[in-house]
């Protein structure tokens, strides 16, 4: 038996108006994942706990089975293990976003948060940005690492965790409010301003009518994180193929390996076909049981606001990933079980993450049973399954 997880990272919405009351889920066209609906096990599952942040960071640990109430220790110190920063058990780990802020106010904390993401920037240019930080920003006590496109990292060495905001959260609202307390990360952050707001890349990225990568914004504060062995807690060897290092730092704690996948972006334009052969080449030729399939691209264009996009990106993965990889599992005759579902919501309205229950499906090549006839946010609830842990859900797939 053969394992898959397909993770459509904040696939789960709302009823639009502007789709005729349908959610961005229900109006894509997904005959894959709507074929294995009929012969699935369809349902609700709340993948963050009661009182935690909705976040990828312990929805993924749920889905992969580890219990945010007691694995959590925060999102970017799971982004460290993947960048390859070395955490001391005194060191606080902060994300390090890339982001566009207005420039027509005079001050600072007057500004306004555009985009969380400088319009998903490249990786390249992202890494000359960084550098310009890391030459005159770090001091004593304070590293910064590159990650990729807009996803950076900063290390406090012997730091404390201090509340801050994700910018995701407060998209176009002013930003005086949500700035740091702490004056050292403040004053960063105002100086990052200065240093990234006429640099040549930000120059060539207004001309060609992109968002400027303009300042940096820490959030996300942890200490280093302690996973027990994927492997050792299921009885299966896993890989996860993911193109953001969230997810890559939760693979690289639980002893999975990481697949790299040539094209893979997290953005609306990633190798989606590209994963789908890596997942089935990790099952059938390199000796994997178990194989997580992140997928960014519905989570970002939910933030982004665009239920066009996020049909587009709903439609892509089902097209290049869950088609041809049950057609491939189908053709040799393999014995495989498959969940697809979102991490959390992304609702296009809101433009950031909720913790409402998200719908999954479990399929059993083994064991079909009668399920609904399509795969949708209504379809799962009606069902009347539900999963309030959902850390256990994993256990379901498994059978353990």
């Amino acid at each position: 038996m053969k394992y898959i997880v397909i993770l459509c990272d904040g696939m789960a919405d709302e009823p639009l108006d502007c789709l005729n009351g349908q959610t961005p889920l229900e109006a894509a066209r997904t005959p894959g994942m709507d074929r294995l609906a009929a012969s699935s096990e369809v349902g609700m599952v709340r993948t963050v706990p009661e009182g935690m942040a909705p976040g990828s960071d312990t929805a993924n640990l749920s889905v992969l089975g580890y219990d945010p109430k007691k694995y959590y220790s925060g999102r970017s110190p799971l982004e460290a293990l993947s960048i390859g920063a070395q955490m001391k058990a005194d060191d606080v780990s902060f994300r390090c976003n890339l982001v566009t802020l207005s420039e027509t106010e005079e001050k600072y904390e007057d500004r306004y948060i555009l985009d969380h993401s400088s319009g998903e920037i490249s990786t390249e240019e992202a890494a000359e940005l960084m550098a310009a930080l890391r030459d005159s920003l770090e001091r004593e006590g304070y590293t910064f690492y590159t990650g990729i496109s807009y996803r950076h990292l900063l290390i406090w060495h012997k730091g404390k965790t201090v509340p801050l905001t994700a910018p995701h959260d407060i998209l176009t609202r002013k930003i005086g409010e949500y700035l740091p307390e702490d004056p050292v990360l403040r004053e960063m952050m105002e100086k990052s301003w200065d240093i990234l707001k006429n640099h040549p890349v930000n120059v060539k990225r207004r001309e060609q009518g992109k968002n400027p990568a303009n300042s940096a914004w820490f959030w996300g504060a942890g200490t280093r994180p302690a996973l027990t062995s994927f492997e050792e807690k299921n009885g299966v060897k896993g890989a996860m193929i993911s193109a953001v290092d969230l997810l890559k730092g939760i693979a690289v704690g639980a002893g999975m390996d990481n697949i790299t996948v040539e094209g893979a972006n997290g953005g609306l334009d990633t190798n989606y076909a590209g994963k789908g052969r890596a997942a089935v080449r990790a099952l059938t030729q390199d000796g994997y049981d178990f194989v997580y399939v992140h997928v960014e691209a519905p989570d970002e264009m939910g933030h982004q606001g665009s239920a066009e996009n996020k049909i587009l990106a709903v439609e892509r993965i089902d097209r290049d990933i869950i088609c041809p990889v049950t057609e491939a599992f189908d053709n040799m005759g393999l014995d495989y079980r498959m969940l697809i579902l979102p991490d959390h919501p992304t609702p296009v309205r809101v433009r950031t993450h909720t913790a409402d229950p998200v719908p999954y499906l479990l399929y059993d090549s083994a064991g079909k049973v009668d399920g609904p006839d399509t795969y949708s946010e209504k379809t799962a609830a009606q069902t009347g399954i539900y999963e309030p842990e959902g850390h256990k859900l994993l256990s379901r797939l498994l059978k353990r």
